[in-house]
């Protein structure tokens, strides 16, 4: 695919998460919430350039890194997210200010890498940014949908000390 394409994917996306993060949205656990980092890394994966071959251990080693920041981002991201459940047992997530924090120097550590390559001469596949987006996604939304299962409401309600036990009242006297 071309670079091209890449970059317009790229733009879209990200385009797509950052409007979305800051408005309160329903966490769904049943939903298929790994179907858009699948799809990315399946397009990411799709073009042969994704390595340099003139430097495949500088390109390889680069690739890691952009993968490695891109699971601490979107780790980083899901713990700063604020998530909360309401009465009707519905969980809900929104970004905070901290998630802003973590998108920029997850950012900066990119645009370093990138840097790095060029320094060495190792092309840069914009594949590799897709692929790390993907990651970056999937490991958000495992997280938010595994700290969702946490706070939803159980089927039954739990034992407190004293269930069981016959409960006398008192009778006033006036």
């Amino acid at each position: 695919m071309s670079g091209l394409v890449n970059a317009l994917v790229i733009v879209a996306v990200a385009a797509l998460v950052i409007l979305r993060q800051f408005r309160a949205r329903r966490v769904d656990s049943d939903r298929r919430w790994w179907l858009l980092p699948v799809i990315l890394a399946v397009v990411a994966l799709r073009g042969n350039g994704i390595l340099d071959a003139r430097h495949p251990t500088q390109s390889a080693l680069l690739l890691g890194a952009e993968l490695l920041i891109g699971l601490a981002t979107g780790a980083g991201w899901a713990w700063t997210t604020r998530i909360w459940a309401e009465a009707d047992g519905a969980v809900w997530s929104r970004s905070t200010k901290a998630s802003v924090v973590v998108w920029i120097v997850g950012i900066a550590l990119r645009v370093g890498l990138f840097a790095l390559g060029a320094l060495l001469g190792v092309h840069q596949d914009s594949s590799a940014l897709v692929l790390a987006l993907a990651g970056t996604l999937l490991v958000r939304a495992g997280i938010l949908v595994w700290r969702a299962q946490s706070l939803a409401p159980s089927s039954r309600p739990a034992a407190a000390y004293g269930d069981g036990m016959p409960r006398f009242t008192r009778r006033e006297r006036v």
